[in-house]
């Protein structure tokens, strides 16, 4: 049987999560043989989902912590898109029912006032900040096996991205050191988790910098208004209909997830 193509590959992964069908992981004939084959994929997800979702408003960066990019085999993060139909304000309400199984991250989001053509160094990412916020990232899993999981699948399926929550900007962030504040997740009033700004690659900025550099090496540069998901701070959660989950980050806010 011949091999399949990106956009072949991305046509077929694409249907699996339209269908919501529940798979333990990606069938060998859609796993791309490298990552760098794996974006090509993602690019044609990408453009095969924009009609349907919205136009690309920003990004979500994955695998921000060693013991993920080990658990994945790779020594680096990865991205998605994000569509701005699945940009939602909080708090939000999100039909549990329209997921195969629906899952929750714990995030500093970051929203763009300039563009970033080059990507930049740290202190051109960083100026380039707008605000930030507390933010939830919604994604859809498939109730993938996650010990036989791996970066190339991810990023095939657009590293799972269903969206995400957003709480209210907060402009003057600059006053916070973003490596030390302290991010909380309730489910119903309980504490699932928490973590801090500096789970994520040392600080949520330096998660910016790395996705600006590698976007603008990928001819797809961070741009003005754009939302970044900078990375989970608490282990995923798959909430049920009915639960109300809530990200409070010191000092930006909080973020508020109702499943309906």
């Amino acid at each position: 049987m011949p091999s399949l193509d990106p956009r072949q590959k991305a046509e077929r992964i694409a249907a699996l999560f339209r269908a919501r069908q529940p798979i333990d992981i990606l069938p060998d004939e859609l796993i791309p043989a490298d990552l760098d084959e794996a974006y090509r994929v993602r690019a044609a997800y990408e453009a095969l989902e924009t009609p349907r979702r919205g136009a690309v408003a920003g990004y979500k960066i994955g695998l921000t912590t060693p013991i993920m990019q080990q658990l994945c085999g790779v020594d680096e993060p990865c991205y998605g898109a994000m569509f701005a139909g699945e940009i939602r304000e909080s708090p939000a309400e999100v039909r549990v029912a329209d997921f195969c199984r629906v899952g929750i991250e714990t995030e500093i989001a970051m929203r763009l006032g300039a563009d970033l053509p080059d990507g930049g160094g740290r202190a051109q990412v960083e100026a380039a900040v707008e605000s930030c916020m507390a933010a939830i990232e919604v994604l859809e899993d498939l109730r993938h096996d996650y010990k036989r999981l791996t970066a190339r699948a991810m990023v095939a399926g657009n590293v799972w991205n269903a969206g995400c929550v957003l709480g209210v900007p907060v402009n003057d962030w600059r006053r916070l050191d973003l490596a030390a504040v302290t991010a909380r997740l309730t489910i119903n009033g309980r504490e699932i988790g928490v973590g801090k700004g500096g789970d994520v690659m040392g600080n949520p900025l330096n998660a910016l910098s790395w996705l600006a550099a590698k976007l603008a090496a990928d001819g797809r540069p961070l741009r003005r208004g754009m939302v970044v998901m900078t990375g989970s701070m608490v282990p995923i959660q798959f909430p049920q209909p009915g639960d109300r989950a809530v990200v409070e980050v010191d000092g930006l806010g909080r973020a508020e997830f109702v499943g309906g």
